[in-house]
């Protein structure tokens, strides 16, 4: 797998208790931020994780809040998911870090996209006007104007457009802020405990078991990341169209020597994004190889040579970590939100939007589990919607 930047955040050894209000799968970002919510609307929580906090890919993310960067041909319906969860996140960042006494990092230069050549240039006048289409913030840059924000890019850096909204967090610090402040709220982590089949009574789920004995729940959450796909825990019908796509990473140590970016810099290859212990995250691969994990020496050069294409000064950096995780992946790349059954939800299918979508779908699961109504803003994301594609595609072929 690598070494990855840890949290520092050590989890007592805690039993599994017998009952719980509410039972999450899953100690990534997603688990964490739902739980967290929950514990905080008065339910009693535990989450349990078959191996450690965050290790699926919340710990393998840069940390992007980049609605307008992310945004491509195809991503339109996800697209008010994703602002308003951006507009959520600077009460959850205040709530998080009132809460674990940690600062996640939190900043808001924007993000530069740039481009070499004609080719780049043109790709990137099309990702503009998609852009504009969709009624983001982006603006034109030549190549003068990219260099006076990051005087470290490459005199061929020709053009660039300037996202001023998006945001970016460190996922290192949120993941240790999560840790606190659901042990704070009195949640329950249990570690290295893997669910090994759910405990249904007629259609109705009401807790698990696991490699540790039974938990009983009036509800579930299933928030498995890359592994929600697996056929083990749920029948045919309720099979979650989930699958890995590793990603390989490395973090570079800058010094006052080398210099360090000030904003997220993106290309064609690779996305750049400083951090405020001087690090430099270079990101990330998209393999769609199933979990076989590890980082390789391809991997690894491709990151190295897309980022050595727009900024020669990272090679005098020092490489700190290397990583590689799964994302979880769906269908149609935008996430799973639903009731799948009575004292069922899941939350899972993220892609590489976890970071940004968190706030919005820990508020969601939090309001659905606690009310029975999922809020209209998540109201697409439901599994029907892949059962209704199916259908669509064979009455065109019938």
């Amino acid at each position: 797998m690598g070494s990855r930047r840890a949290t520092g955040i050590v989890i007592d050894s805690n039993a599994l208790p017998t009952r719980s209000d509410v039972v999450v799968v899953g100690a990534g970002l997603i688990g964490l931020s739902c739980a967290w919510r929950l514990a905080q609307a008065g339910l009693s929580v535990t989450v349990i994780e078959r191996d450690t906090v965050g290790v699926g890919a919340s710990l393998a993310a840069t940390g992007m809040l980049a609605p307008a960067a992310e945004h491509e041909p195809g991503s339109d319906p996800l697209l008010p998911l994703a602002l308003e969860s951006l507009a959520r996140w600077p009460g959850f960042r205040d709530e998080l870090q009132a809460a674990s006494g940690i600062s996640i990092d939190y900043r808001e230069e924007g993000t530069l996209v740039v481009a070499i050549g004609r080719d780049e240039v043109d790709r990137l006048r099309f990702r503009h006007d998609l852009q504009i289409r969709s009624g983001l913030s982006a603006r034109w840059l030549p190549g003068s104007e990219v260099r006076a924000l990051e005087p470290t890019l490459r005199p061929s850096v020709t053009a660039g457009l300037f996202c001023p909204d998006d945001h970016q967090v460190d996922p290192r610090l949120v993941m240790a802020g999560l840790t606190r402040a659901n042990q704070a709220a009195g949640v329950t982590i249990v570690e290295q405990c893997a669910v090994e089949a759910l405990d249904w009574v007629g259609d109705r789920v009401c807790g698990a078991a696991t490699s540790r004995g039974h938990i009983s729940a009036a509800t579930l959450i299933l928030a498995t990341g890359a592994w929600s796909g697996d056929a083990s825990l749920l029948p045919d019908e309720l099979a979650l169209p989930v699958r890995p796509l590793r990603g390989q990473s490395l973090a570079l140590k800058t010094t006052t020597r080398t210099g360090n970016l000030s904003h997220m810099v993106w290309t064609e290859q690779v996305h750049m994004a400083p951090k405020a212990d001087g690090h430099l995250i270079i990101g990330a691969t998209v393999e769609d190889c199933g979990f076989v994990p590890g980082v390789t020496a391809g991997g690894l050069y491709a990151l190295l040579e897309g980022a050595r294409r727009v900024l020669p000064g990272i090679e005098e950096m020092e490489v700190e970590a290397v990583w590689s995780g799964f994302r979880p992946t769906s269908d149609d790349d935008a996430p799973i939100i639903d009731t799948l059954a009575p004292g069922l939800v899941v939350a899972t299918g993220h892609h590489r939007n976890g970071y940004l979508l968190a706030p919005a779908t820990a508020d969601c699961v939090a309001e659905l589990v606690t009310t029975g109504a999922l809020p209209d803003i998540a109201s697409s994301f439901g599994l029907a919607r892949f059962h209704r594609s199916v259908q669509r595609e064979r009455r065109a072929f019938a």
